[in-house]
């Protein structure tokens, strides 16, 4: 019953802290430039650029996209991207040292080859590129061509994360989205074989019609291509909320429990295939950075999920996109229009953020330790960040719920999940989240 209770509990996912609703039109496009201006010239950033764009809904899907099958919203899209990285580059420390880039979407390698080449050039004369740095692209297999792998290859692109979700062409075909093993392998082999080493793959259960079985044979098809690591997530059914949604039929759902076995049958394989779990949805190969950053306690958690980069500093581009810079967080016009609008009229397109305090930074690093490691030494991370521990423990009052189901263990301000309850963790990072109790959302 408790087991249940925790898996299910509707809860963030604590990609960041405070949340996203947490955010508000009190930290605009002028803080923004301030934080721009006082960032360390020489400390790494990461960027991110969000490119809205796919060629069908897949009906699952909770971000916002734009469907085209034409290339002209693109390529003026494109145009807008270029503009709001030259205009962050104007209040940014000259010669920003980037030392990762993501490219993430809807489907960023819509845009053509040529576009692509030139929007990274268009990057790396605005920000200074390490030689090192991870470049990592979004793929869908379906629409992915030759040429835009030479073209991957050529601008320096070294990961790749490609959506596979299923391969059971029943759960394909009940969420709009059929692709084939081959189609999928295909993709691979024309990474790898244009020097994109590192290939990462996104699998879904819960989803309808979806069996333990069937969720075993996609597994083991995506094993057989080896990719270097996995994030497994729950489907979240709210079509109240997303639209397209509507469209899957509620009743062909599994239920909690079947989800339950869904999940745990999933990471059963992965982990006999010689992955290893990282945090709450991801498993990688040992020789991964994900894997290696966990051993070395610098695994991180940011707006993207799990990653190995250690920046302080992400700068998001384009339409939703979130960054962190120094003092807070900040997020972009949500629409695409409305994003536009703003940089063409020449001004940032930041709508919203959150400008953050001494306690939000400690209990982030809390959660985030939790989150990544499965365990909080609270007392020395409040230290860290001047605050008083007695404080944060005392208020988080899940903590004692938590500990009597058998979820953790506490002892002397440290805490630590349980490993069999690794999917609660969730629940544990809540107990030390500030805002979670204030408003029902």
């Amino acid at each position: 019953m408790q087991t249940t209770k925790h898996r299910e509990a509707r809860l963030p996912w604590y990609t960041i802290y405070p949340t996203v609703a947490e955010f508000s039109g009190a930290v605009g496009a002028d803080a923004y430039e301030e934080w721009l201006r006082n960032l360390p010239a020489n400390d790494p950033a990461s960027l991110y650029l969000h490119v809205p764009f796919c060629r069908s809904k897949c009906w699952y899907c909770g971000f916002p996209t734009t469907i085209t099958r034409h290339d002209a919203p693109i390529v003026k899209y494109l145009a807008a991207l270029r503009d709001e990285i030259r205009l962050v580059s104007e209040h940014a420390p000259q010669a920003l040292p980037v030392s990762d880039v993501h490219f993430g979407g809807g489907t960023p390698t819509l845009m053509g080859p040529v576009e692509f080449l030139a929007l990274t050039e268009f990057l790396r004369r605005h920000f200074a590129l390490a030689e090192t740095a991870t470049i990592a692209v979004e793929i869908d297999p379906r629409t992915f061509t030759a040429d835009m792998a030479e073209a991957l290859q050529a601008a320096g692109v070294n990961r790749a994360s490609l959506g596979v979700q299923s391969f059971d062409p029943i759960v394909q075909k009940a969420i709009n989205r059929v692709q084939s093993e081959a189609q999928t392998a295909a993709a691979v082999e024309m990474l790898r074989r244009h020097g994109v080493t590192s290939i990462n793959f996104d699998l879904i259960f819960g989803l309808p019609h979806q069996t333990v079985q069937s969720c075993v044979e996609t597994t083991r098809a995506a094993v057989a291509m080896r990719p270097n690591r996995l994030a497994v997530f729950g489907y979240s059914h709210i079509p109240s909320f997303i639209k397209n949604q509507r469209l899957i039929e509620e009743a062909s759902l599994p239920g909690s429990a079947a989800r339950a076995e869904q999940d745990a049958a999933i990471a059963v394989t992965l982990i006999a295939a010689g992955y290893r779990e990282i945090g709450l949805d991801h498993f990688a190969l040992p020789d991964d950075d994900l894997a290696l950053a966990q051993k070395t306690g610098r695994l991180r958690r940011n707006s993207l999920g799990y990653s190995a980069d250690t920046c302080k500093t992400l700068i998001g581009f384009g339409a939703s996109a979130i960054g962190r810079v120094g003092e807070g967080y900040v997020q972009n016009e949500v629409t695409r229009d409305s994003y536009c609008r703003h940089i063409a009229a020449g001004r940032l397109a930041t709508s919203k953020g959150y400008r953050l305090t001494d306690e939000d930074r400690a209990r982030a690093a809390i959660i985030e330790r939790l989150m990544c490691d499965l365990e909080a030494d609270v007392p020395a991370i409040c230290a860290a960040h001047g605050s008083d521990p007695i404080h944060f423990l005392d208020s988080a009052e899940r903590l004692a719920m938590l500990a009597k189901d058998g979820i953790v263990d506490i002892e002397k301000g440290f805490v630590r999940v349980r490993r069999q309850h690794r999917f609660a963790m969730r629940v544990v990072a809540a107990a030390f989240d500030a805002f979670l109790d204030r408003v029902a959302r």
